[in-house]
């Protein structure tokens, strides 16, 4: 089996009409990719909708449709100069789910925590191993920020800790507390998508309920013994004054998410609350942790 495909060179701005064009012609699939670069967009924050200066959008249509009619009726439906860059293909039937296994092999993030596809033995079973598919929630450990925390958290002991875990997006940090013995986890998200593949990854590795809590950022929250944040560099700011109540005193902060141009606003709103530890880095991104300050808050 195959099918037909046509791409068009588009604008950022092109891109919704040329999408709607292909939609209303019947096409079974659309995919943008960038134009100059390739440079693919991976675990975008919730609720953005990222896009390149320039891309190609590629529209799969049903192999028994006239490929001579619809490329005209394409060509016709377009600008003159987005008419000019439609190209003709077709796209052959192969094994789509071992292609996309393919690209995802285990992870170290440390020499005793590994994070492996439910489809692949663990190189190291006597590890602390944590069963992830990717997903469309943030965290799959091959971003720097998760693999920074990861890290992090390998090379403490957690055990009977009450963690909270803001911003969990897949949940993978979660497990990882859970995993290396935290007492209790909370984990909140402002994105239910990252909520329900929170809770399906928690079942994966066979985490009891009990131990960790899922719930929308309006959960209720008592401080705790560590508080992660894998967000952004603006709500780490932000909530800097909130994230204190959240942390007991001796208790730990672990922020991530974070460039290294960002840094210095970082630990401008914490320092007066934490005692920071020298920040990680991996690529442009940093991670910090700290203990919060044994004083009354000001």
């Amino acid at each position: 089996m195959s099918w037909w495909q046509f791409s068009v060179d588009c604008q950022a701005s092109d891109l919704e009409a040329v999408e709607q064009l292909m939609q209303a012609l019947g096409a079974i699939s659309i995919s943008i990719r960038d134009a100059v670069d390739d440079d693919p967009i991976y675990e975008p924050p919730p609720g953005s909708t990222p896009l390149w200066t320039s891309s190609v959008l590629t529209a799969t249509f049903d192999a028994g449709l006239d490929p001579d009619e619809l490329q005209q009726r394409i060509a016709n439906g377009l600008p003159g100069e987005l008419a000019a860059s439609l190209r003709r293909g077709s796209l052959q039937d192969r094994d789509w789910e071992q292609a996309y296994r393919q690209h995802f092999q285990p992870i170290e993030c440390a020499p005793d925590l590994w994070i492996v596809p439910s489809w692949l033995e663990p190189p190291n079973p006597d590890a602390t191993v944590i069963r992830l598919d990717p997903g469309l929630a943030f965290g799959t450990g091959s971003h720097p920020t998760t693999a920074l925390c990861l890290e992090w958290m390998a090379a403490r002991d957690l055990a009977g800790l009450e963690v909270i875990d803001y911003g969990c997006g897949s949940g993978i940090l979660a497990i990882a507390a859970a995993l290396r013995g935290a007492a209790r986890v909370t984990a909140v998200d402002i994105d239910p998508q990252a909520l329900a593949a929170c809770a399906a990854n928690l079942e994966r590795n066979g985490i009891d309920a009990s131990r960790v809590v899922v719930g929308p950022e309006s959960t209720p929250l008592a401080p705790a013994d560590l508080l992660i944040a894998n967000i952004l560099a603006g709500p780490l700011v932000e909530f800097a004054p909130r994230f204190a109540e959240l942390v007991r005193p001796g208790g730990k902060i672990l922020l991530s998410g974070i460039l290294k141009s960002q840094l210095g606003a970082i630990m401008e709103a914490y320092t007066p609350r934490f005692e920071l530890e020298p920040a990680s880095q991996r690529e442009d991104w940093i991670c910090i942790g700290g203990s919060k300050i044994d004083r009354p808050e000001q």
